[in-house]
């Protein structure tokens, strides 16, 4: 059974889910864009040591911040983890939607050869969305203009695979391909603006600029993983000459646009029953339990 944990960023995924792993004999899988990488401990949110004791945690600290890693490689290596551990309770947390939709679905993927996309760093959003209507005008009808992460996106499918982004979703039935149960950790806006404003604060009297200044020392600030809140606004603010409290508001504020987007896609992408804590979690684990139970008898 796999129990998907989803919620905006800084809801309280990993404590509930490290909760529920312990209760359950559960392990955990890592449902996180960034948190593949190593070294980039403070930014990523990435469960720490204690909590990597407690409970079994796979697909975190697998690659280098230099090394290419696409969502058709998440989904190589999240069914890889999920047939190894199929006979255990699986809680697999995270917020990037996509990277779960394509483990998790019937998401055919084409492996992705390597395609540079630096040239459009300097492409404002307009023409990189004009960009995307020439190539693949069918997905850019579902996409913000000023979604620039996802126009991005369906651009590199298309530049690395040589197929739309389109014409994959199109042969897919979106059809779930696991036993599993999706619950999302929903909060007021407030209260979860709040929180993101605190953790940004503790990633920097943790040392979030130092780790990053010792990542960039190792590593081409031109890395996919860099693109990652907070890693992205300290690179940014240093070559702008920004204080240290504008590049905490920056991060502050790609985080709160972030977790919108998050909610977005979790609310109509996914099937996901919303829960406000611990309990609530549990309760819907167990129905879900029950019910499974009830269907072997039969």
């Amino acid at each position: 059974m796999i129990i998907v944990l989803v919620g905006p960023t800084a809801s309280g995924k990993s404590s509930l889910g490290l909760f529920l792993a312990k209760k359950y004999h559960g392990i955990i899988v890592n449902g996180d864009a960034f948190q593949v990488y190593k070294e980039m401990e403070i930014g990523t949110a990435k469960p720490n040591k204690k909590q990597r004791e407690e409970v079994e945690h796979y697909l975190y600290d697998i690659l280098n911040p230099d090394e290419n890693f696409s969502i058709f490689d998440y989904q190589k290596k999240l069914r890889e983890t999920l047939e190894e551990h199929k006979d255990k309770m699986v809680f697999l947390i995270g917020g990037s939607g996509l990277y779960l939709k394509a483990g998790l679905y019937d998401y055919t993927l084409e492996e992705q050869s390597f395609c540079d996309m630096k040239k459009y760093d300097t492409y404002d959003n307009s023409r990189l969305y004009e960009e995307l209507k020439k190539i693949d005008e069918e997905a850019s009808k579902k996409i913000h203009p000023n979604n620039r992460r996802r126009v991005l996106r369906a651009l590199e499918i298309v530049l690395s695979t040589g197929k739309k982004k389109s014409e994959i979703e199109s042969a897919q039935e979106h059809k779930l391909l696991y036993d599993a149960l999706f619950l999302g950790i929903e909060m007021e806006k407030e209260a979860l603006y709040e929180k993101i404003d605190q953790r940004v604060e503790q990633m920097f009297s943790e040392g979030l600029v130092e780790e990053t200044k010792t990542l960039i020392k190792k590593y081409s600030v031109s890395c996919k993983a860099f693109q990652a809140i907070g890693y992205k606004q300290i690179i940014l603010g240093k070559n702008q000459g920004w204080s240290e409290e504008k590049i905490k508001e920056e991060i502050k504020k790609a985080t709160k646009q972030y977790s919108k987007r998050q909610m977005t896609y979790f609310r109509n992408q996914l099937d996901v029953h919303w829960v406000h804590s611990f309990q609530e979690a549990e309760t819907y684990i167990e129905q879900y339990k029950g019910e499974k139970n009830e269907i072997g008898k039969n």
